[in-house]
């Protein structure tokens, strides 16, 4: 996902402020015999796109400034891409070798295994507090709180202005507006008038996204699976026959049109509208399009939640250094360290404070829409440790269910079958 953080948690409490006495560290949290120094293992994804703007300078700062004010306490970076961090923490648990914390896209499987602190044996009490409710809600695994949210999303339908302008629309409302729109923009030579991107990559967020705007999602209201509800499958009729059957998503399938493919030509100005994030925002505009942003249209109106997004960070027991974990954790959720991070990749703080400031600050105003979406958003099921599995059933499915002469509903049942079968096995 890569983009924003958030910190704001006070200072350490009684128990926090006893860090500085690294004799006390080494007893509570496991540290080196004898010495009373501790070194925590810390592994995190790189949000950068290159050496100028790699995390790993923002995780140096926060870790030496960490370490000026709990000298027993040292923090060992490394930060890897996000096409291997997932894949390498696994691989460190596996052998034993498990990081002290970690800062990666998945936590409910370590969770179930038991090899994850909660939230209450590490954080103060503020700065679990202070985390948004529904970011709160997607960490849990049965009711408990593992996944600490890192940074956060949201989605808006962006459109581009200057081919609306000629084609003397108004930014959409419904999936009606939708339809006609897309349908006067193909007429205007647009090569895309609505690109729908449920190719692999990233066809699972789109997917949510639709399912919200038609009053659905992957869940039901007590958690357990949904997939082919009838809200589901008459999203998906829509889709079928109102976009693709009518040939207003473009030149590529969209069971064969990956996100960033989208993404590249909307920022060349051939795609009237998508669904996008606050990153493609920037680029869009970097390359001269103009970019509108409304909440995703639905049937009768806009959609009144958006989809969220969000990356998360976790605390291993392997190594026993609770409280220290539990210390750095707290320093790094600091409105000052969250909001460094946020600004520095345009995503969104994942606490009331750090959102409160952004959202009062001018410098952030391209933000505020996004930021507005955030504490009514959905989430994808990612207490679920079946939802990996689920999400590749819909990464390979979910684009033949908009094909022309497809039938939705055996597809989405397809999916919901897997779906049922991996939470059982859960």
């Amino acid at each position: 996902m890569g983009e924003a953080v958030q910190r704001r948690f006070l200072g350490l409490t009684a128990a926090v402020a006893a860090l500085g006495m690294t004799a006390t560290l080494s007893a509570c949290g496991g540290g080196d015999a004898g010495s009373g120094d501790v070194t925590l293992k810390l592994v995190a994804a790189d949000y950068g796109t290159g050496p100028e703007n790699s995390s790993e300078k923002y995780w140096s700062g926060v870790a030496s400034g960490f370490e000026k004010e709990h000298p027993g306490i040292k923090i060992d970076v490394t930060v890897l891409s996000w096409k291997d961090v997932d894949r390498e923490v696994a691989e460190m648990v596996k052998a034993g070798n498990a990081p002290d914390i970690a800062q990666i896209g998945a936590y409910a499987d370590y969770a179930k295994a038991g090899k994850l602190y909660t939230a209450d044996e590490t954080l103060a009490i503020r700065t679990t507090a202070n985390f948004l409710p529904s970011l709160t809600y997607a960490g849990k695994v049965d009711g408990t709180l593992y996944g600490l949210p890192f940074v956060a999303s949201t989605r808006l339908l962006f459109y581009n202005e200057k081919l609306f302008e000629q084609a003397g629309l108004d930014a959409p409302e419904t999936w009606d507006d939708i339809s006609s729109d897309a349908a006067a923009l193909k007429a205007k030579g647009v090569d895309y008038p609505f690109a729908l991107p449920l190719g692999q990559e990233e066809a699972q967020a789109e997917t949510l996204m639709w399912l919200l705007s038609g009053n659905g999602g992957y869940t039901d209201d007590v958690g357990s699976y949904d997939i082919d509800s009838a809200e589901n499958v008459a999203t998906f009729r829509w889709l079928r026959d109102n976009l693709v059957g009518k040939g207003l998503t473009g030149p590529v399938a969209p069971g064969k049109l990956d996100r960033a493919k989208a993404f590249e030509a909307f920022t060349a100005g051939k795609v009237g509208m998508l669904n996008g994030h606050p990153t493609l925002m920037d680029e869009a505009e970097a390359k001269g399009v103009k970019v509108g942003m409304v909440p995703l249209p639905g049937a009768d109106g806009p959609t009144k939640g958006s989809m969220g997004v969000a990356d998360w960070m976790m605390g291993f027991k392997e190594n026993g250094h609770r409280k220290e974990i539990g210390a750095f954790l707290d320093y790094a959720y600091s409105d000052e360290n969250v909001l460094e991070f946020a600004e520095q990749y345009d995503l969104l703080p994942v606490t009331g404070s750090a959102s409160a400031a952004m959202e009062t600050d001018k410098k952030h105003q391209k933000l505020h829409e996004f930021l507005a979406a955030l504490p009514n958003s959905t989430l994808p099921p990612f207490g679920k440790t079946s939802w990996a599995t689920v999400s590749d059933a819909i990464k390979k499915k979910i684009g033949s269910a908009v094909a022309p002469g497809s039938n939705p509903e055996s597809i989405l049942g397809e999916i919901s079958a897997e779906a049922t079968q991996a939470e059982a096995a859960e």
